[in-house]
């Protein structure tokens, strides 16, 4: 990214440039990002195309003022911390679904970012997960304001990524590149047997909870104090996506067909 562009990304999430690539700077941008950059699957739902460049990612982010799933966000938080000198690896990895069953290679992208701390695992788009970087050399339990987290040697060098006790993923450590996540991409997007063209979510952590949209059913936690309502108008949903994500749409997504 060039100048401009990095400036105009840190201002969409609120945060200053950092002066150096430090840990602590990683845990600030992280925090930010989750709190102002919702995840959502609007674009499957809005026939919209998805494109995993680096430039129409970031474009998304932050001239369209859009989230994302996985490929999007961290594909965008990977250029973003590039450009403010951290070292930053693709990584891909294969979600636990039920009864424990592992989904298809290339399921979900996240970030190795190196500095001079050490590796950390940092991942903005899994939706409800750790709310700062987890050390990824680290074995014990990590304690995080999203829940415990615990990163556990798994065969053949993968690494189980667990959250209060229960795993979420099967992370590949070897590097990736951006391209190799269109095949993941193109089936979330595609197949019927993929959770996100089944669903329709936009999600963004908030300073005291979380606020989601699922189709017309709007759930806030405040506290651990969970509100569900449900909005009988277009005029409401469009004002729901517009107040609490920042996301203007000149249209309704399609709601999936069950």
């Amino acid at each position: 990214m060039d100048h401009n562009w990095t400036e105009a990304y840190l201002r969409r999430i609120g945060a200053e440039r950092p002066a150096v690539p430090t840990a602590g700077a990683l845990r600030d941008l992280h925090l930010r990002h989750l709190r102002t950059v919702p995840f959502e699957n609007l674009s499957i739902h809005l026939g919209e195309d998805i494109e995993l460049t680096e430039q129409a990612l970031v474009a998304k982010v932050v001239d369209a003022r859009r989230g994302g799933f996985c490929y999007e966000l961290n594909g965008a938080f990977a250029q973003l911390l590039r450009s403010l000198g951290f070292q930053v690896t693709l990584l891909q990895a294969r979600v636990y679904g039920s009864e424990g069953r592992l989904g298809i290679p290339y399921d979900h992208m996240a970030l190795r970012v190196d500095t001079s701390e050490g590796p950390w695992l940092a991942d903005i788009g899994f939706g409800s997960h750790s709310h700062l970087p987890l050390a990824l050399d680290e074995r014990g339990e990590q304690e995080d304001p999203g829940g415990t987290f615990r990163i556990a040697d798994a065969p053949a060098g993968d690494l189980d990524v667990l959250k209060d006790g229960k795993p979420e993923f099967l992370l590949d450590r070897r590097p990736r590149e951006l391209e190799e996540f269109k095949s993941g991409a193109w089936y979330h997007r595609t197949s019927p047997d993929s959770h996100f063209t089944r669903s329709l979510v936009c999600s963004l952590l908030t300073e005291h909870g979380r606020v989601t949209l699922s189709g017309r059913t709007l759930t806030t936690t405040v506290d651990g104090e969970r509100k569900t309502e449900e909005l009988s108008t277009d005029a409401e949903v469009f004002t729901a996506y517009r107040e609490h994500f920042g996301i203007a749409l000149d249209r309704l997504p399609e709601q999936p067909k069950r």
